[in-house]
């Protein structure tokens, strides 16, 4: 892995916060040339360091109650040769799969999904997860309420509606 300097953390950081910063605005604030800070952002994206750009959406707000998030831990035996990432390669190409990461503990993998729906999920987790070959076994954690996501807090505290009482 490609040890970055301070100049692209900088810029990294800057994009992270709000993707939206133009080149000008990034070359104000690094005090640099707006064509260093393309070539930087450049050389970020074609070494796979900068994947994608987009916003960070409060989905529950979005979608309501309709959609829902599933962490779900699994337990693998991998394949010969092969080890854990076979298993992953194949884990990923599902759409509802939304992050997938080997793990140390417990579980080998903790797997972030979407849908719809509970059911939407748990047909998803019966039918594709646990019916791999190599899969022991699922731990299925169903998110709730989302409070803080990717370093941003997703709604205000709610109000302490407690009546004061004093002796």
């Amino acid at each position: 892995m490609e040890h970055y300097d301070d100049k692209a953390s900088v810029i990294l950081e800057l994009l992270h916060r709000d993707c939206r910063c133009s080149l000008e605005q990034i070359a104000t604030m690094t005090n640099l040339p707006v064509d260093e800070v393309a070539g930087i952002i450049d050389a970020l994206e074609k070494n796979h360091v900068i994947l994608g750009y987009g916003a960070r959406i409060n989905w529950d707000e979005a979608n309501g109650a309709d959609a829902v998030t599933a962490y779900i831990e699994l337990r693998v035996t991998p394949q010969r040769d092969l080890g854990y990432d076979r298993i992953a390669e194949r884990i990923y190409q599902y759409p509802e799969v939304k992050a997938i990461n080997l793990m140390s503990g417990s579980y080998d993998f903790g797997i972030t999904v979407e849908g719809r729906n509970i059911r939407e999920v748990a047909q998803f987790v019966s039918e594709h997860l646990a019916a791999m070959e190599s899969v022991i076994g699922t731990a299925t954690h169903f998110v709730l309420k989302r409070y803080k996501y990717d370093g941003v807090i997703c709604a205000p505290p709610s109000k302490d509606e407690r009546q004061v009482i004093s002796l």
